[in-house]
């Protein structure tokens, strides 16, 4: 389907990753075409497997913990490995990398007895499972995975003003609301969302036993706390942007908060973290090639404060992204 796209998908696309949510109404009123064409196009392309909007959960706020894990496998056992991390509901972004002996993921786990029993005991313990290094996310300096999407999309920036949602007239929050607890109403809105971010409020009521009211209501809050966030996978063909870099960088501890700040300026960070472990500095990076990336890592990398070590892997197949599989 490559061949088939054009500007008009790409300007779809990278208003879904402003608000994937937005009506089709005002998605066609900031790109210029009629409410069908919207429909028609994400049809289309929703269809072909080359978007999908999804609603995703940030684990700090229900004071959960996320984890970038680095699992070293033997060659043969890799993809194996990494097909049955992409099957479990808590992973994003599993990624093979290193000439695929090294397994990357994210892994959100909701306790501390959740993070031993997958660090101590089920991964390591894995055949042919060589060995496991965990960095604890401490600080999100910039988005999530597909964020690199908001800085290289096609819109201006007077439509993507007029496609952010408007803040809900609502009481104010806690100054220190703490992490957000969840009923099961919540627990059944928010896997409903994980497999369809557009899902319909009636839909959504009827899965939830909710009114439609009380869906957008509690959607709202939900968004507001930090809780649920929508994100889209995409197939990076469509927007022309290259492959995925992944960075480890030991960083003076002075120098951590200017450093990761610095990254989230980059037009070619996706995601930036400061984390635990041996480095303290994560960052995927999207270049269009291997001399882009050299170029990148000598000029902009090479520039950042108290940069001791910077460890490079490139991504060579991604076996899930944001969306959970089946």
């Amino acid at each position: 389907m490559e061949s088939d796209y054009d500007d008009l998908d790409r300007r779809l696309v990278h208003a879904l990753q402003v608000d994937g949510r937005a009506p089709f109404s005002t998605i066609a009123a900031v790109l210029g075409v009629s409410d069908r064409t919207v429909a028609r196009r994400y049809a289309r392309l929703r269809s072909a497997g080359a978007v999908r909007v999804l609603g995703g959960i940030d684990p700090t706020a229900l004071g959960a913990v996320l984890w970038l894990l680095r699992v070293r496998c033997a060659p043969s056992a890799a993809v194996a490995v990494a097909e049955a991390l992409a099957r479990r509901p808590e992973t994003s972004w599993v990624s093979l990398s290193s000439g695929g002996t090294e397994i990357t993921c994210t892994v959100r786990t909701e306790s501390e007895a959740d993070s031993e029993a997958l660090l101590l005991a089920r991964l390591p313990r894995t055949p042919r499972v060589e060995g496991v290094s965990a960095h604890s996310v401490l600080h999100t300096f910039y988005g999530g995975p597909d964020s690199v999407i908001a800085k290289l999309g096609p819109l201006d920036a007077r439509a993507v003003e007029a496609l952010r949602p408007e803040p809900s007239p609502r009481r104010p929050l806690p100054d220190r609301p703490g992490p957000v607890r969840l009923d099961d109403g919540d627990r059944r809105l928010l896997a409903a969302l994980a497999a369809d971010g557009r899902a319909g409020f009636e839909q959504l009521a009827e899965l939830t036993g909710w009114s439609p009211s009380t869906v957008r209501r509690r959607m709202t809050e939900l968004r507001e706390r930090g809780v649920l966030y929508l994100d889209i996978d995409c197939d990076k063909r469509l927007l022309g942007v290259g492959t995925r870099t992944l960075l480890w960088l030991s960083v003076a501890p002075p120098h951590l908060e200017p450093a990761g700040r610095a990254l989230a300026g980059h037009p070619e960070v996706a995601f930036a973290a400061a984390t635990t472990g041996p480095t303290n500095l994560y960052a995927t990076v999207v270049c269009a090639d291997q001399r882009a990336l050299y170029r990148y890592l000598t000029t902009r990398v090479g520039a950042l404060p108290g940069v001791l070590q910077v460890e490079t892997a490139p991504v060579i197949r991604t076996v899930k992204q944001a969306a959970s599989r089946a």
